[in-house]
């Protein structure tokens, strides 16, 4: 089956709201995260993102406009020692919760997520969606995604669907919020979509940034693990 073009798949899609790759480096020897956010009203183009001691953050560009934070102001991304999450929303904290609390036996990012689900933003009921890696001693890792939302817009009913990979050299999934633009937004179904990736964290963030709505567009995140425990190298975009 042919992989999908992510240059395509973002350039012709104005409004993929926001969105989580993960996958392994063309040369085999890196583990590849890029966490993208768009927004269509103001309230959500006024975001950057903000590297701290373990994590990243969404923070207001101009405090002054910040009207409701609840559902934009989060961590996306999180470090747990040898685990690496990284989600839309603040589920990043329910999962790094449940495993420093409970540990991790093999399904802890279920259990965690099995509390959550979609977002109270009607008459999107935006998707949660969330990934994990688990680095291995051995040079190498595994990684999960995750997609939690309504019943084709029917919040009565949560859909939670959980995703294992192990890597291949040069293959990413990437899933995202929403199908396409819309009024109500329609939410990403099927599977998550198998992509070509590069070698660099430079060639990963100029594929998807350069490729994103200019208009919709608000901030990226790209962190690159060599397996062989080398320098890790992240890269944050905002358009703010």
């Amino acid at each position: 089956m042919a992989l999908y073009d992510i240059k395509k798949l973002l350039s012709e899609n104005s409004y993929p709201g926001r969105g989580i790759i993960i996958g392994k480096s063309a040369d085999g020897t890196k583990a590849m995260i890029a966490y993208f956010i768009m927004g269509r009203s103001a309230n959500s183009r006024n975001r950057i993102f903000e590297r701290f001691n373990y994590g990243m953050r969404t923070k207001a560009f101009d405090e002054s406009k910040l009207e409701d934070p609840s559902l934009i102001i989060y961590n996306p991304y999180l470090s747990a020692g040898d685990i690496d999450i990284i989600t839309n929303g603040d589920q990043t904290n329910t999962i790094y919760d449940y495993i420093k609390e409970h540990g991790e036996d093999g399904f802890s990012f279920e259990k965690a997520l099995h509390t959550r689900e979609f977002e109270p933003d009607a008459p999107n009921f935006t998707p949660r969606i969330s990934g994990i890696l688990y680095y291995a001693p051995e040079n190498t890792f595994r990684y999960k995604l995750s997609i939690l939302k309504s019943n084709n817009g029917d919040p009565s009913a949560c859909q939670r669907y959980f995703y294992s990979y192990n890597p291949i050299d040069g293959l990413g999934h990437f899933i995202h919020t929403y199908k396409c633009d819309g009024n109500p937004i329609p939410s990403f179904y099927g599977e998550p979509e198998e992509i070509e990736l590069p070698n660099t964290a430079e060639e990963l963030a100029d594929l998807v940034w350069n490729n994103l709505n200019e208009e919709n567009k608000v901030s990226l995140f790209v962190r690159v693990v060599p397996l062989d425990g080398g320098e890790r190298k992240e890269i944050i975009l905002n358009k703010n």
